[in-house]
């Protein structure tokens, strides 16, 4: 039997365990989440020709799957905070297969858009952020090994979806391969099964006794304001409404807290991002197409991305090792915007691989690239605003990004049809990143210089005695005159009250 002091205490992160399958089933639903857009590319060229439409048209789909899993994120928070994470991703790999078993049946790219962007891309935002979740819940010293594991599950994932796709294509058209797809991706339930809550006995009495204990005193306060009003004859509609609005705005923050944008490195780091997301997943929508464009088979174009996904596999993991260095750590900033620029310089330079050979090479740069703008994507922001506040900026910062991931592919899409030609969408996409990158790079030398300045500025404040002194004075010289000022006023105030009572129709006895 346990001790009185430990019965109500939840137990702490088990660091192995069950933990390693919670890692597996993260590692399934993660690789789901990131891969599977990426992979839909395989069959864009196919369903472009059966329908009829233009590149911009066809690149709205994984725009819209890409927008819908970011823009999400919020959601899926919320619902983790008060279901948990595990009937989240089961109800999350449920819709992933009901939206790719009706895109199977569309007859048009508006019933695609909706099937595969929406339906799809919401499940996969239901797969995502609670995997991370449940992963931070299960380890605390080994952390850093189960959430790269965990995050592995991407490269890998694409890796197989890629040549899968192309093999289910060619014995079962786009429709038929829909269909299996969608039963495939139906293991994201089977995934979040294994997400075994912690201390859900004791939460969940907790969580009871909370309740009753706020509902009772909710009716006290009630009935003593319906006492009140009815002795006064005082409405308290207008009272409730304020309370009701306070009460909704806290609700919002206790999830977003809309501080972070008055935070220099934050806002920073917000319009980088933004503005790099504008060509950040145009590329690999649009690489194996354009493979086929230059007359390449289909399995060659589609190992063009298993290529990428097995160099991302090995770059995540050296990325932050390098990036956890005593060289680099106090300065990840400035590796962040060199990946960033670095990843616009391929874009810029892979117009010149004519050749299936040039295209390898573009590949494996373009997955070094990639992997280490992943890998340092969260442990950037994590190191401009802290633990404490990362959660509220993830929310916003995907929210603000899911309109630039809607937008990249189809203008690329766009500058394809335009100019027949498919170097113009690289170049695109390579001068933003590398715009994207040189601005991070400027903001944050001067965000640096300011914040050392600052820092600076306090430490003279501390070790200066005569300004903390004179400060302490004239905090007490200002309390002292309003105390004095305090029996003038107070005629001022009965008279006030006085109206007031008269204004309620009161009478004093």
């Amino acid at each position: 039997m346990p001790a009185p002091a430990e019965a109500g205490r939840a137990p702490g992160p088990p660091d192995g365990g069950w933990g390693w399958v919670v890692v597996f089933g993260a590692f399934v639903s993660i690789g789901f989440a990131y891969a599977f857009p990426k992979g839909l590319a395989i069959f864009f060229k196919e369903i472009q020709d059966f329908f009829g439409t233009s590149y911009s048209e066809i690149a709205w789909v994984s725009s819209i799957v890409l927008a819908t899993t970011y823009g999400a994120g919020p959601i899926s928070s919320i619902l983790v905070n008060r279901y948990g994470s595990r009937p989240v991703v089961m109800f999350g790999g449920l819709l992933c297969g009901v939206g790719m078993i009706s895109a199977a049946f569309c007859t048009s790219i508006l019933q695609l858009y909706i099937c595969v962007g929406f339906i799809t891309g919401f499940g996969l935002a239901l797969n995502l952020q609670p995997s991370v979740i449940i992963v931070g819940k299960y380890f605390l010293k080994r952390r850093p090994i189960a959430n790269g594991l965990a995050m592995a599950g991407s490269p890998v994932m694409l890796c197989t979806l890629a040549p899968l796709n192309q093999f289910l294509f060619d014995n079962f058209g786009w429709r038929g391969s829909f269909l299996i797809l969608g039963a495939i991706l139906l293991n994201c339930c089977v995934a979040g099964a294994l997400f075994r809550p912690i201390g859900a006995g004791t939460a969940l009495v907790k969580t009871q006794v909370t309740e009753e204990g706020k509902d009772a005193l909710k009716g006290k306060i009630t009935q003593d304001g319906k006492e009140m009003s009815s002795a006064l004859n005082v409405p308290m509609e207008n009272k409730t409404e304020d309370e009701g609005e306070k009460d909704c705005f806290e609700k919002v923050n206790q999830y977003l807290d809309f501080s972070l944008f008055k935070h220099r490195g934050f806002l920073i780091y917000l319009i980088g991002n933004v503005l790099m997301f504008l060509g950040f997943f145009a590329p690999i929508v649009f690489l194996a197409p354009y493979a086929k464009h230059t007359g390449i088979d289909e399995y060659s174009a589609a190992f063009l991305l298993s290529i990428l996904a097995i160099v991302d596999m090995v770059a995540r993991p050296a990325t932050g090792i390098v990036a956890n260095s005593k060289w680099v750590r106090p300065r990840i900033q400035y590796f962040f915007s060199f990946a960033i620029a670095f990843n616009g310089a391929c874009h810029l330079l892979c117009p010149l691989a004519s050749s299936y050979t040039g295209l390898m090479v573009y590949s494996s740069f373009f997955g070094l690239a990639f992997g280490m703008v992943c890998a340092m994507l969260f442990e950037t922001l994590m190191d401009l605003v802290g633990a404490a506040r990362f959660t509220s900026a993830v929310g916003l910062v995907t929210i603000a990004e899911c309109c630039t991931i809607l937008l990249g592919p189809p203008i690329g899409g766009i500058l394809i049809d335009t100019f027949g030609d498919y170097k113009y969408m690289f170049i695109k996409c390579g001068a933003v990143m590398v715009l994207a990158g040189t601005f991070l790079f400027i903001m944050n030398y001067y965000n640096y210089r300011m914040l050392a300045k600052e820092e600076k500025e306090r430490k003279t404040k501390e070790e200066d005695p005569k300004s903390v002194r004179t400060e302490n004075e004239g905090r007490k010289n200002w309390s002292k005159d309003s105390t004095q000022e305090e029996p003038e006023l107070e005629p001022l105030r009965e008279e006030g009250e006085g109206v007031k009572k008269e204004m309620n129709g009161t009478k004093e006895v």
